[in-house]
């Protein structure tokens, strides 16, 4: 391990308030005063000076992007079982979690993807006419779209829409908070209205959507079960809806900044071309901050000896602007840092569902762009930063003319 952060910028308080046994040598705080200031400067110099981070609840953080890519690739050594609740196809490992991936991987080919986006073109159009002109939350719209356009593609009725805003901003709330009780009751709040819907789709008079063929999808011979199917589906859901309210703020503030990328891509250009400018806004300030593994033999990193069963993030936001890669971590170059970016994640377990994140954020951009003479910052209302665990902008205001 080469230099530390300054003691002053470190918190070697227990999050939960008592005393932790790794307290005493806790490099940093995942959560402490700095990070909160500024997450994106934290990282960079974490990556530079303590690039492999152990913090106060006894976890390994990986900083650097050669680091991150070899963990997030070598499924032997890290184990994605991490949770106590089941989490298909994420959670799993070898070859129960390709059996299951490849169940999931028939929702999200070319042509569902195809055959769903003048549905969710429409969605963003409406979406947005309601924003334009005006002033907006860059993160609230985002959210607005994600319920409407999640909820066309699965089937759920309009009537969730209110239920699904106040749950996400309830969620995004009890994140922050760390408070336990919160984020279990949101969690049981979220399996409700998701048991709601495979509920009222067990007859056979069961609405020919993507929930329905979900509750009749088979893995290794058998049906899902319930377990299984809620597990899926608040992964497409609980977990979405929020990330693509938090990626819309991103790339709506990163515009409103550089109005020359903004009047070219406004201007027209294929969806290869948006897609990599939106890849490469998310990677500069990219808000899926980390995903956890678990350390299943002794194994060195950076110097540092990490046992087996310990605990390792990989810290995406970090990697992603590792200047040995980037060149300056705020660098705008789509074509050449492409083959590099870490937004969806790498190896076995990257993104299933990029296909339709990519489509939404796509279809969503483009709509503003094309609603819109000009987006520019809110010169009333200032940004706020999201808080971790989560990244990007709890506040993203802009003025669409």
């Amino acid at each position: 391990m080469t230099e530390h952060e300054p003691a002053d910028e470190l918190t070697r308080e227990d999050p939960a308030g008592g005393a932790h046994p790794h307290a005493g040598r806790a490099d940093w705080n995942p959560r402490g005063p700095r990070v909160r200031r500024g997450p994106l400067v934290a990282y960079d110099a974490l990556r530079t000076h303590c690039p492999v981070a152990l913090g106060p609840d006894g976890a390994w953080t990986l900083f650097t992007h050669a680091d991150v890519t070899a963990a997030a690739s070598d499924h032997e050594t890290y184990s994605n079982a991490v949770s106590a609740h089941l989490q298909v196809p994420n959670g799993l490992d070898g070859p129960t979690h390709t059996a299951y991936r490849a169940v999931i991987e028939r929702f999200f080919t070319r042509e569902r993807m195809a055959a769903l986006a003048p549905v969710v073109e429409q969605v963003a159009r409406d979406v947005v006419a309601s924003a334009v002109p005006g002033r907006v939350d860059g993160v609230e719209l985002g959210a607005l779209f994600a319920v409407r356009a999640q909820s066309a593609w699965l089937g759920w009725p309009a009537g969730l829409e209110d239920e699904l805003l106040r749950w996400v901003a309830d969620n995004r709330a009890a994140s922050r908070s760390r408070d336990r009780s919160r984020t279990a009751d949101v969690a049981r709040r979220f399996d409700a209205i998701v048991r709601s819907q495979t509920d009222a789709r067990r007859g056979r008079d069961a609405p020919d959507d993507v929930t329905t063929e979900l509750l009749r999808t088979e893995v290794e011979g058998r049906a899902l079960t319930d377990e299984e199917v809620v597990s899926i589906l608040r992964n497409w859901t609980g977990g979405d809806l929020g990330s693509l309210a938090l990626c819309t703020g991103v790339v709506l503030t990163y515009l409103a900044d550089h109005r020359d990328l903004q009047d070219h891509l406004r201007a027209g250009v294929p969806d290869r071309e948006l897609d990599a400018a939106i890849d490469e806004i998310l990677r500069i300030d990219d808000p899926f901050v980390s995903n956890r593994r678990v350390a299943t033999a002794p194994v060195t990193v950076g110097g540092r000896s990490i046992d087996a069963g310990d605990r390792v993030v990989l810290n995406w936001t970090a990697a992603n602007r590792d200047p040995r890669i980037f060149g300056a971590p705020d660098s705008f170059d789509p074509v050449a840092h492409a083959p590099y970016n870490l937004v969806y994640g790498v190896g076995k377990h990257v993104c299933p569902g990029r296909p339709l994140a990519a489509l939404e954020l796509r279809t969503l951009t483009r709509a503003v762009l094309q609603a819109s003479s000009s987006l520019l910052p809110d010169p009333d209302r200032a940004r706020e930063r999201e808080l971790p665990p989560a990244g990007g902008f709890a506040v993203a205001p802009v003025v669409l003319s």
